[in-house]
């Protein structure tokens, strides 16, 4: 019988390299893909030239090519950058000038990386794509049920991003890092001597300059409109260049001046308004999730569950009330900072990730 096929979406960096080296090591028939997203040259104007920061650089790409090499595994490279700004930078552009907070890296997962690369290596004859996220898949063969489910590396599990991927699609992913951590990985690339070893952590939206999504929605999203700063009262404070420059909860760099600290509370781009207030009002228990995924089928209702309302938030217990087809009221035991609209609230029980969808 011949070994399984799998293809390993190889970023040029650490995690993705190990994973190649680790399923080479397992026996399978392996070979890296690199997908070109971005080009450097699309940074904003004025930026920094540093493609090294941005996703799909040169350099990462031959550094992907470099470790397929010491591998000895096939490379290849697929272009993605016409679908890549059309269902991932142009909804990240429209949502921000909605006032929202988006995940893009979400988003990308879902259509790009676990959507068209999927479908492509499988149409190329692979049974698997691997990817150097901090994840598990568990596979019962009794059931013949999938399950994603948290890293062993908790400053580093990465299912968050995952919850998006269609449940089907599951038992075509490989996720080798799942039980490993950062160090270990670090440490396997240096076993294999792979140059990847020490290169740097990826930054945080791989396509945009320095983290500059301020610089990045002036050149590719023209529509921003000035507006008012209110209080809860609707006395206006200030003015202000375009809703997408503020978050919810900040504090600094509102341009004006109250006597205490104040901080975002809410954004209406429709009426071009910033509303502020106080520390207090940036606590929320209560909101709503739309377009949920289901990794696992949740039973009955209401469905009580560890809720994440963004990737670096620790976790809340809550209960799940539907609302709708794709609907849902998530209430949190205790009150979060920032329950912000865009941004991803994912669901656990334990370890096991359940589902998730975008917060309204």
């Amino acid at each position: 019988m011949k070994n399984p096929k799998v293809a390993v979406a190889m970023s040029g960096g650490v995690d993705s390299s190990v994973a190649a080296a680790l399923l080479k090591a397992q026996g399978y028939d392996t070979a890296g893909i690199t997908m070109r997203l971005w080009s450097c040259e699309e940074a904003p104007a004025g930026a920094a030239k540093n493609p090294g920061k941005l996703c799909c650089s040169y350099n990462d790409a031959l550094d992907a090519r470099k470790v397929a090499g010491k591998l000895g595994i096939p490379h290849y490279i697929v272009d993605y950058r016409q679908e890549f700004s059309v269902q991932v930078v142009k909804p990240f552009c429209e949502n921000y000038r909605k006032g929202r907070t988006p995940n893009p890296c979400v988003l990308c997962n879902e259509k790009i990386k676990f959507g068209l690369l999927l479908k492509k290596i499988k149409a190329l004859g692979f049974d698997y794509l691997a990817t150097g996220h901090y994840a598990s898949i568990i596979r019962d063969p009794k059931t013949d049920s999938v399950l994603l489910k948290k890293g062993k590396d908790d400053r580093n599990d990465q299912s968050y991003w995952l919850y998006s991927v269609k449940p089907g699609n599951l038992k075509h992913i490989l996720l080798p890092l799942g039980g490993l951590t950062k160090e270990e990985v670090r440490g396997l690339a240096k076993k294999y001597r792979l140059h990847t070893a020490e290169k740097p952590k990826s930054q945080e939206i791989c396509f945009i300059q320095d983290n500059n999504y301020r610089a990045f929605l002036r050149q590719y999203s023209k529509h921003e409109r000035p507006g008012r700063i209110i209080d809860k009262n609707g006395k206006i404070l200030g003015r202000h260049a375009g809703v997408s420059n503020f978050t919810l909860g900040q504090r600094s760099g509102l341009g004006i001046s109250a006597g205490r600290r104040i901080y975002v509370i809410k954004r209406i781009p429709e009426k071009k308004l910033v509303v502020v207030g106080d520390e207090k009002d940036v606590y929320s228990s209560e909101f709503t999730a739309k377009n949920v995924n289901w990794l696992v089928k949740p039973g009955r209702f209401p469905l009580k569950a560890q809720v994440k309302i963004r990737y670096t938030n620790k976790g809340s217990a809550g209960t799940i009330y539907k609302l709708g087809k794709i609907l849902y009221k998530i209430v949190l035991e205790q009150p979060q900072w920032a329950l912000t609209p865009g941004q991803s609230a994912v669901f656990y029980n334990g370890s096991t990730l359940l589902g998730g969808g975008i917060i309204q």
